[in-house]
């Protein structure tokens, strides 16, 4: 090994990690599959695939666990013996969460890598979404910016791409058949009729094709679609450009997807 370092835990455990050099992974075998992700609170991720990939909910949980040892911790007299002793059993509830919630996503991420060639998720801003008092907990027990950190790096591991769109993409709102822009969409609005072909939407599953559709407008380099705007391919430092820059159309031109793409 190149370097161990040694590190203790608060909840008393200790861990000895190795650093070592090893060779690059052979590139996946094709596939032959795309994919859109669309992550939510109530599924963690739903697919252009129609996959919904329910929300484990780690954390909550073990919320009415957690409170009681934080109690019984509040309760004990700093400095002495019992507030460690509850003081190690809040940190051992919480990397229970924490390990639950990494195998979760571990599993998750690696099962997608190895089904698509192509992968498109959005560029949540998960730091703006945690302010919302509401929805910070469970936001936050989500992991959606360490699964996105996830299909990153295994992604470049083993030859597959991953394509990031704009945040400001009106994916829920856009029919994935037509393209029509519904002018508003509420949060509680779980399924829609399309006005302009009467298509009727489950809300993510219609957002996860619109999110694959502009992911791989963007990775074709279609310079006239708007949808476009601000992705990233995996490796790249800089943002891509759309061809324009223009307010979201009635009719925005989402492409439709043939062959089973």
């Amino acid at each position: 090994p190149t370097s161990v370092t040694v590190a203790r835990e608060p909840d008393g455990r200790w861990y000895v990690t190795f650093v070592i050099d090893t060779t690059d992974p052979a590139p996946l075998p094709a596939a032959g599959h795309t994919v859109g992700i669309d992550l939510g609170v109530k599924d963690f991720a739903v697919t252009s695939a129609g996959e919904k990939i329910a929300n484990p909910r780690h954390l909550e949980r073990k919320a009415k666990n957690l409170a009681r040892y934080q109690r019984r911790l509040a309760r004990c007299q700093r400095g002495s013996a019992n507030r460690a002793k509850a003081k190690a059993k809040v940190a051992r509830a919480h990397r229970k969460v924490r390990n639950a919630r990494q195998d979760f996503l571990h599993r998750t991420s690696t099962r997608l890598v190895r089904s698509a060639d192509v992968i498109v998720v959005e560029d949540l801003a998960v730091r703006n979404m945690v302010r919302n008092r509401h929805l910070a907990r469970a936001i936050s027990d989500c992991g959606w910016g360490e699964f996105r950190r996830q299909l990153e790096y295994k992604c470049e591991r083993y030859g597959r791409e991953l394509v990031v769109i704009d945040r400001w993409y009106p994916s829920s709102k856009t029919c994935s058949a037509c393209g029509h822009l519904l002018a508003d969409l509420s949060l509680s609005t779980r399924h829609w009729t399309c006005p302009g072909c009467r298509t009727r939407h489950d809300r993510d599953i219609n957002a996860a094709k619109n999110i694959l559709a502009a992911g791989l407008a963007a990775a074709r380099d279609s310079p006239g679609d708007a949808c476009g705007a601000d992705v990233r391919r995996q490796g790249s430092s800089l943002p891509r450009s759309a061809g324009k820059q223009e307010p979201w159309p009635v009719t925005a031109a989402i492409p439709v997807l043939q062959g089973g793409e």
